[in-house]
């Protein structure tokens, strides 16, 4: 994974440059000497050699060989080390936990997953990421780094500026818990919390589409969500509800009750759990959510059409996301995007019918390529977007000092 951010530098002289500032430059992965980093920011040579020295004491800068010699000894290069640090990452479901340690690139070092039922509310819950992350930083041994921060992805809204969970309607005890504060009691590190969906979207994007500043990226399951990347920033809304499409009214449920008390929400119709209530129906037999994408790999002619009209369900509420929006790519995740193409395959059908051919003349839209490792990879990304700024390195410069 490269990491992409603005560099604080343009290519015009900067004076009184931090360290932070000067790491900004290395991010991208190049390999440069203190030559050429005095020539890329204006400033002196000394001033360089004080601030790679500071960063090279920090570990998240590392020589990396040798560059061709004009005369006299060869000059080293210096390039960002993702070793220097570990993230811990936690990918909450409604009944699953995913949790990893990570470089500061997204690599995984260490990963498990566990069962939960997330009702049980968020002492217990925590509880068990915490006992299971102490287990994964254990078992890396001798090769255990510091750990920097930890980015944790929640199946319902979240106040994004506390990471408090906002009335999730599958998360009973949890609205307003501090979860930051809890898991910090445990871990002495900056804790990042934010919506499941908006983490899968982080992580797709910065993976697998870095260079797509507009995307949608639908995790459709239990519930049906969107995460949404506008100008390359994640989009959360006033109140961090921003992509709630489960409860978008789609014409074919004028008389279906939804959970949320309200007539003809998509999740009522597309959701995992709506799905399986009319194959069950149907005569399937008794069907539960996690039995659809088995059945539809068997090829259930009754499991692929109800697959394929949940896709159309679905796309009638993305047709509208589509003229709004205008994104460039839509990706589908989510257990029910896993069961081949035929969700993917109904949401085309609408989209593309639907839309507008300015809108759609170069959209794409596609299966998650991260699949399972997309909340990983977000949690992880969330984490390193604000330890590897320009005021964090400052400040870790400064406690290593």
């Amino acid at each position: 994974m490269v990491i992409t951010e603005s560099s604080a530098f343009t290519g015009s002289a900067v004076t009184g440059a931090r360290a932070g500032d000067l790491f900004q430059l290395l991010l991208d992965g190049t390999p440069r000497t203190r030559a050429e980093l005095a020539v890329l920011t204006g400033l002196a040579r000394s001033t360089i050699a004080m601030r790679v020295d500071s960063l090279l004491a920090s570990g998240f800068v590392s020589a990396v060989g040798e560059a061709a010699s004009s005369g006299g000894r060869p000059p080293s290069r210096f390039a960002f080390n993702p070793t220097a640090r570990v993230v811990l990452a936690v990918d909450l479901g409604a009944s699953h936990c995913v949790i990893a340690i990570t470089t500061l690139v997204g690599t995984v070092l260490a990963s498990l997953r566990t069962e939960i039922a997330i009702e049980t509310g968020p002492g217990p819950v925590l509880d068990l990421v915490i006992d299971r992350a102490h287990q994964l930083l254990d078992s890396l041994g001798d090769g255990r780094a510091e750990l920097c921060g930890i980015g944790i992805g929640l199946p319902g809204p979240v106040e994004h500026t506390t990471g408090r969970p906002a009335n999730p309607p599958i998360m009973p005890g949890w609205h307003d818990f501090d979860v930051p504060g809890y898991v910090r009691r445990a871990f002495d590190v900056p804790v990042l919390v934010d919506n499941d969906v908006n983490i899968m979207a982080l992580g797709e994007q910065r993976t697998h589409w870095p260079t797509q500043d507009n995307l949608l990226f639908i995790k459709a399951a239990t519930g049906i969500g969107a995460g949404i990347i506008g100008n390359g920033q994640l989009q959360r809304g006033a109140m961090g509800t921003a992509g709630d499409l489960g409860h978008v009214r789609v014409a074919r449920g004028s008389y279906v009750t939804c959970r949320c008390g309200n007539i003809g929400c998509l999740e009522a119709l597309a959701g995992a759990p709506a799905i399986a209530a009319t194959l069950t129906a149907g005569g399937a037999g008794e069907v539960r959510t996690g039995d659809i994408v088995a059945l539809v790999e068997r090829g259930d002619p009754h499991a692929v059409a109800a697959l394929r009209q949940a896709g159309r369900d679905l796309g009638e509420v993305l047709a509208t996301c589509v003229s709004l929006l205008n994104p460039s790519v839509i990706v589908l995740g989510g257990s029910l995007a896993a069961a081949g193409n035929h969700l993917l395959a109904g949401v085309r059908e609408v989209v593309y019918h639907r839309s507008l051919p300015l809108a759609t003349a170069h959209l794409t839209i596609a299966r998650s390529r991260s699949a399972d490792d997309a909340g990983i990879l977000g949690a992880s990304m969330l984490v390193v977007q604000q330890v590897l700024s320009a005021d964090a390195i400052e400040s870790a410069i400064t406690l290593h000092a």
